[in-house]
């Protein structure tokens, strides 16, 4: 029975397969027109000198060989891997929250809502907030003052390094809800017999923390990793917008800010598709290492 079975089926596939990509056509056709053919575009105008208004004018693959030899492309680079340094924070800092919450301590509902708070608060919000926290006469001097530091206050976004130390603060503390949620999520899934194990061989609260829930948190801290990447790299325009407007200087310009800058400020968009295709094949490349870094867990559980 299982031969004629096997002969009746290899035909009956096939026809599944037709009609499954007969099916898929519709919606390929309109991935290809809104994703493929636009990409298309950037890579043919990043290779331009275009205005957009002017027809553009063909520089070819040197049009990239000059961007990489621009000292203010790498000054932009430069503080890209800046803020990178601010990560380890934006993932630890909600790391150790999620840890405290979920031990229910007293008022882990309250201060669960609080970390939540920047999530449900816009970039633009965080933005204007942070403007008048870091500003001359701003909540942070005025803190300072009252504690007897008024010698050291100063304006930190009138300073490149400054301003770039703020952003990253902000950066940090946009992420702690996101990240703590993420975190929290992975702890609710951790079987708490594994604790009360751990427990009844003496370890402590600290010890329980790195030797198992550390461990088993694993994927969840790399999605957390991947997350606050992307971000680092493509989510702070409105922040940058608000704050500094990419100065002082180019103290605070990162990838994402300069096409930006270079479009609609310079009024140089082929450039600015250039910059636009830097950013893609960066994104894409942080897409890969997510791959990589989930890809062996899934082997694992299979």
């Amino acid at each position: 029975m299982s031969r004629p079975s096997r002969r009746h089926a290899g035909p009956l596939a096939r026809r599944r397969g037709r009609a499954g990509l007969v099916l898929s056509l519709p919606a390929l056709a309109l991935v290809v027109g809104l994703l493929a053919v636009p990409i298309g575009q950037a890579v043919y105008y990043s290779m331009t000198e275009w205005n957009g208004l002017t027809p553009a004018i063909w520089i070819g693959p040197s049009a990239y060989t000059a961007v990489f030899e621009d000292p203010i492309f790498w000054r932009v680079m430069q503080n890209n891997a800046l803020l990178l340094l601010a990560i380890p924070f934006a993932i630890g800092i909600p790391l150790a929250i999620a840890a405290l919450l979920h031990e229910h301590v007293r008022g882990w509902r309250f201060f669960r809502s609080v970390y939540f708070l920047p999530t449900a608060v816009s970039w633009v919000v965080i933005g204007m907030f942070a403007l008048q926290f870091f500003r001359t006469y701003g909540v942070l001097n005025q803190l300072l003052a009252h504690l007897g530091f008024g010698p050291v206050a100063t304006n930190m976004l009138t300073s490149e390094h400054g301003a770039l130390a703020a952003l990253a603060i902000t950066f940090i503390w946009s992420m702690v809800g996101t990240n703590t949620i993420i975190f929290l999520t992975g702890m609710a899934t951790l079987d708490p017999t594994l604790t009360e194990a751990a427990r009844v061989d003496g370890l402590n609260r600290l010890q329980i923390f790195f030797r198992i829930t550390l461990p088993l948190l694993t994927r969840f801290i790399q999605f957390a990793f991947v997350i606050t990447v992307i971000s680092a790299f493509s989510a702070l325009f409105s922040l940058i917008f608000v704050m500094t407007e990419g100065g002082p200087g180019f103290g605070t310009t990162t990838l994402e800010y300069f096409v930006y800058q270079t479009g609609f400020s310079q009024v140089q968009f082929g450039t600015a598709a250039l910059y636009g295709i830097i950013l893609f094949v960066i994104m894409a490349f942080v897409g890969l290492v997510q791959l990589r870094l989930i890809k062996p867990a899934d082997e694992g559980g299979a």
